[in-house]
Formats: C-alpha cells, sequence, structure tokens
C-alpha cells in the first residue's frame, strides 16, 4: 500500500505543475491584450479547465495529507 504522506506530497507537486501550466495561459492572454489583440478564447477555456483541475488535486492532497479538503490554499 502507498504512503499516504506521499501520495499527498506528490498531488501537491502536481498541483503547482498545474497552476505553472495555468499561469502560462494568462500571461498568453495578457501579451495578446497588451499587444492589441484578441485573446483567443479557447486560452481563456484552457486556464479555467487547468484550475479547475489544480483545485482537485490540491483537495485530494488536503483529503490524503488527513485534511477535511474544506480548506483553502
Amino acid at each position: 500500500m502507498a504512503d499516504l504522506d506521499g501520495l499527498a506530497g506528490r498531488c501537491g507537486a502536481l498541483a503547482e505543475d498545474l497552476a505553472d501550466a495555468a499561469m502560462d495561459r494568462l500571461r498568453a492572454i495578457a501579451e495578446a491584450a497588451r499587444s492589441g489583440e484578441e485573446p483567443d478564447p479557447a486560452l481563456a477555456a484552457e486556464e479555467r479547465r487547468i484550475t479547475r483541475a489544480r483545485r482537485a488535486v490540491e483537495k485530494a492532497a488536503a483529503l490524503l495529507g488527513g485534511g477535511s479538503g474544506d480548506e483553502g490554499p
């Protein structure tokens, strides 16, 4: 059986990777806006999907780490 604290840590690392990916999308959207271009709506939708996934992984990490999962980040 896997160590739950270890799994919680891996979930935490994955949540950080997802946060970085979401920030990359937001930077691309901001750069387009600064350049006077219309931001790609697909990027905005992708950022929202990644953010939802990050929140779910953070909740899993909290649950595995012994928390209720209801705490904020």
